[in-house]
């Protein structure tokens, strides 16, 4: 049962691969015309002038007309096709504007080869040398040009060699000259010529055809890709979010536990217990991090911008990591480079987030008993907020690392500074998505500078 309703669905999967590549060869088909819209009327206007100048001049801006009608209706159907968005042609439509464009390219084939036979009837037979190479001009930018539309394509060259031959063949009737005579070898080479034209035509059709297939092949793998990437992006999320659940219970039951709140820890068990807490909090900074990591990936981190009072930001961030600080027996001191008061547009709980890592950061790798300094100064047009420590320092190659994702300076097993790694690629992203730099200045041993330069706003 299952394989008859594959072999049903078969054909109507066919049939819509086979209207998409239709749609797709007539919007490559319009789009060419419209690009060199102005080079073939450079060409069929030089022509014109050039013929008028040299004979009748009435038949030749007579079929120039006709030619530039032609290209009028081409220009048209080509803006109708453009104007339909992607996926909104539809067979029928498409097929109306295939009918129409071949009609029109019956028509300017033939005010073209009109030109060119009215030329040739102005000549002496033999001296053909001037019409017979507009439209090999013609043919030939036929066969690099309409290659997309194989329907256009064989019409616009069957008419162009159709006029070939009969320009040949008619001088042939009138002269009627013996077969070793000058015009016979016109005319073989009039047959050679239409073969390097059919020729170039494949040439050009198997090159177009080859890149349809390879894109083609790109879509698909585009298309896989991005359902792979979709799957994995919905895991990490769903397994994320239904770690951080249980382990904020964990991480909450084990902060009560090692404060006291509960009751006296015997002896042997608070080593354990506060190395649990410990990396229960790393957990939920690597699930948090993840979370955000994914949020910006996908397009779904929300800002709120507003404007945002520098000191009290920097304040805050200062404040709301003393407490680490002292932990890592750190000063933690603000600075402040201008009483003048300063706004910036931003998210503060994002730009909170940056400040909150950076300060982090400083304090964990600088020295017992050392001082981070963090405060801001104005730039140019800009306010610059620092974080200055005097720590160990960044080697000067190891720029790429400080904002890539889940990269550590020290990546040994024995680094004494733990993190996920996605700090800095995080902070880098939303900083840039507020319209502005985060950067570094560092000296190997003897600290190092992070800063962050936003545009200032008015209050």
């Amino acid at each position: 049962m299952a394989l008859i309703e594959q072999t049903e669905r078969e054909p109507g999967l066919r049939d819509r691969a086979q209207e998409r590549k239709q749609e797709r060869q007539l919007r490559d088909y319009v789009t060419i015309t419209r690009k060199l819209v102005w080079q073939r009327q450079a060409i069929f206007f030089a022509a014109t002038i050039l013929a008028a100048s040299y004979y009748d001049a009435s038949i030749a801006f007579t079929t120039y007309a006709a030619v530039l009608a032609t290209e009028i209706v081409d220009h048209v159907l080509a803006y109708k096709v453009e104007a339909c968005s992607d996926g909104t042609i539809g067979p029928e439509r498409a097929r109306s504007f295939l009918r129409w464009l071949l009609a029109n390219t019956v028509l300017s084939a033939l005010a073209i080869c009109t030109f060119v036979f009215s030329l040739a009837m102005q000549q002496p037979p033999g001296e053909h040398f001037t019409p017979l190479f507009f439209l090999f001009a013609a043919a030939l930018f036929a066969a690099m040009n309409n290659h997309q539309l194989i329907q256009a394509l064989i019409l616009r060259l069957l008419i162009y060699g159709v006029t070939f031959l009969a320009i040949g063949i008619l001088d042939l009737i009138r002269v009627r000259p013996p077969l070793d005579s000058i015009l016979w070898l016109h005319f073989f080479t009039t047959l050679f010529v239409l073969y390097f034209i059919i020729d170039c035509s494949y040439v050009f059709l198997q090159l177009y055809r080859a890149n349809l297939t390879h894109l083609d092949k790109i879509t698909q793998e585009h298309s896989r890709t991005k359902a792979a990437y979709k799957v994995k992006s919905d895991f990490v999320s769903t397994v994320s979010h239904e770690l951080r659940t249980p382990l904020t219970s964990i991480k909450g039951s084990l902060d009560l536990i090692n404060t006291g709140m509960l009751g006296e820890i015997p002896e042997k068990m608070a080593p354990i217990l506060a190395i649990a807490g410990r990396n229960s909090g790393r957990l939920a900074a690597l699930i948090n991090d993840i979370l955000d990591l994914q949020k910006i990936e996908s397009g779904e981190m929300n800002y709120r911008f507003e404007p945002l009072d520098v000191r009290a930001l920097m304040e805050e961030a200062v404040e709301a990591n003393q407490g680490f600080a002292e932990n890592y027996d750190i000063q933690l001191t603000l600075l402040a480079g201008t009483d003048a008061p300063l706004y910036v547009r931003g998210d503060e709980v994002r730009l909170m987030q940056v400040l909150t890592n950076m300060l982090s950061n400083a304090i964990k790798f600088s020295h017992e008993g050392g001082e981070v300094q963090a405060g801001y100064d104005v730039v140019g047009t800009r306010v610059r907020l620092f974080v200055r420590d005097q720590g160990v320092g960044i080697p000067a190659d190891s720029r790429d690392k400080v904002f890539d994702k889940f990269s550590q300076l020290d990546s040994s097993d024995q680094r004494k500074v733990g993190g996920t790694g996605l700090g800095m690629s995080i902070s880098q992203q939303i900083i840039e998505h507020h319209g502005g730099v985060i950067d570094y200045d560092s000296a190997l041993g003897e600290g190092t500078t992070f800063y962050i330069d936003l545009d200032i706003q008015d209050d």
